[in-house]
């Protein structure tokens, strides 16, 4: 990646990408900007029956559906959401995401926060908000 000062350009084909399988999910995602002052930055991809569970942290996050069919679960309703769509989640609302139609779907997500090691992870029906499980993990 390039220096913020001189411009980013990221793709998410060319990333490292984290692949989870276990209790917070079955998904894949990567990182595409996480520098000092420009926020943190990402992509997630949830295959056909993927999911990211219901999580909590402080720092709010936007959803921009790139593509495919998922639905949303924020603070105990679920929205249907397709491409083009922007999803507001505010700090510590619980929220998670499925895969919801018969392809993949393509989720960019946005911190505003300097970087993505300022996002802690809560999982589980029963978090508190505040409460620290998984720091700068997806």
């Amino acid at each position: 990646m390039l220096q913020p000062r001189s411009g980013l350009v990221a793709l998410p084909d060319e990333q490292e990408w984290t692949v989870w399988d276990d209790e917070r999910g079955r998904l894949r995602w990567c990182l595409l900007v996480d520098e000092a002052g420009s926020g943190a930055t990402g992509m997630m991809t949830l295959d056909e029956g993927g999911r990211l569970a219901p999580h909590r942290h402080a720092p709010a996050e936007l959803y921009l559906v790139h593509s495919g069919e998922a639905a949303v679960l924020l603070d105990g309703t679920e929205f249907h959401v397709g491409p083009g769509a922007v999803v507001h989640i505010p700090g510590d609302a619980e929220h998670g995401v499925r895969a919801a139609g018969t392809g993949p779907v393509r989720i960019m997500f946005v911190f505003p926060t300097s970087t993505f090691d300022d996002v802690v992870y809560c999982f589980g029906h029963d978090a508190e908000p505040g409460r620290q499980e998984v720091a700068g993990g997806l």
